[in-house]
């Protein structure tokens, strides 16, 4: 049990990052460029996990990388980046925590992880607690943007059960520096292709997507794909809400607001949600450990799905 606890601990890192990140993309990054946006936030990240992990792809590696980057690094970086700069956070949130309920889907289908019902509560639970909170009812909804937010939170869903269902054959820092190279690299010449020059970037936007690349995606990264080894992706998903807590609680603090009853109440319903995601005691084992030694062993030499 403890060692469940560790786990959530380390994985609600990357969602806490990950709410400060639409603050700084909406305030300080350039609009109009989400290609560029993605690369510059990716590519940095994954150089940096790199150097910390000296260690190149192996055998299904390359592809698996490539896939893995396109799906949680290329492709989403860039739709969040455009999410960020034509909806407003409250919409872009709440779209955005209806992931725990895909997750649940996808890894049912992939991994055999049959949610349970009490993470299927604690999905419905939260989701209605991120809108409780966030959403006003005059929000404008862009719908590009609204696309832009559904299709991240649709890819990322499968990339990170993927990263899951693959993930028990290497080190977790290494593939993560890996997907995000790969997503970097891969978004290169369509952003070249499609918007020219790279955007001027000022103090600010040096300083916002170095903060992006080093704690938003390289530090956030590595926690949340070493939290999908270790606990279930329905847990995994449900502490994923911290995201838009980390968001609302932040912009109180920024615009020294207070937040109101309805708030509190959505921001108990995420808690509570989250909470009913936690695993019990001794189920946490998810990884090639849990298959038993000689199906964990075909496994790593290729053998079993």
């Amino acid at each position: 049990m403890e060692a469940n606890l560790r786990w959530t601990l380390v994985t609600a890192v990357a969602p806490v990052s990950w709410g400060t990140n639409y603050f700084v993309t909406h305030a300080y990054l350039p609009a109009g460029d989400p290609l560029y946006g993605a690369a510059i936030r990716a590519l940095p990240a994954g150089l940096l996990l790199l150097a910390v992990r000296r260690r190149l792809p192996r055998g299904s590696w390359w592809w698996r990388s490539a896939v893995l980057g396109l799906l949680n690094a290329g492709l989403f970086f860039a739709l969040v980046y455009i999410a960020a700069q034509t909806l407003p956070t409250s919409l872009a949130s709440t779209v955005m925590a209806t992931s725990p309920m895909v997750m649940m889907a996808v890894a049912w289908g992939l991994v055999a992880e049959r949610p349970r019902a009490r993470h299927l509560a604690g999905a419905v639970l939260g989701a209605g607690g991120v809108a409780l909170m966030l959403l006003s009812g005059t929000a404008s909804a862009s719908p590009g943007g609204v696309a832009a937010s559904v299709a991240a939170m649709l890819l990322s869903s499968l990339g990170y059960v993927l990263a899951k269902r693959w993930g028990g054959e290497v080190d977790a820092l290494a593939s993560t520096a890996w997907q995000l190279i790969a997503g970097g690299l891969l978004l290169l010449p369509f952003a070249v292709l499609v918007e020219g020059a790279p955007p001027p970037l000022d103090g600010p936007a040096l300083l916002g997507f170095g903060y992006v690349a080093v704690v938003a995606t390289a530090l956030a990264f590595a926690a949340w794909f070493a939290g999908l080894r270790h606990l279930p992706a329905a847990t995994v998903g449900l502490v994923g809400l911290l995201n838009p807590v980390t968001g609302v609680l932040l912009g109180t603090l920024l615009a020294g607001e207070v937040l109101t009853a309805r708030q509190f109440l959505g921001l108990a319903l995420v808690l509570a949600g989250v909470l009913l995601g936690r695993p019990a005691a001794g189920k946490a084992r998810t990884g090639p450990a849990a298959l038993g030694p000689g199906r964990a062993a075909g496994r790593r030499a290729g053998r079993v799905p």
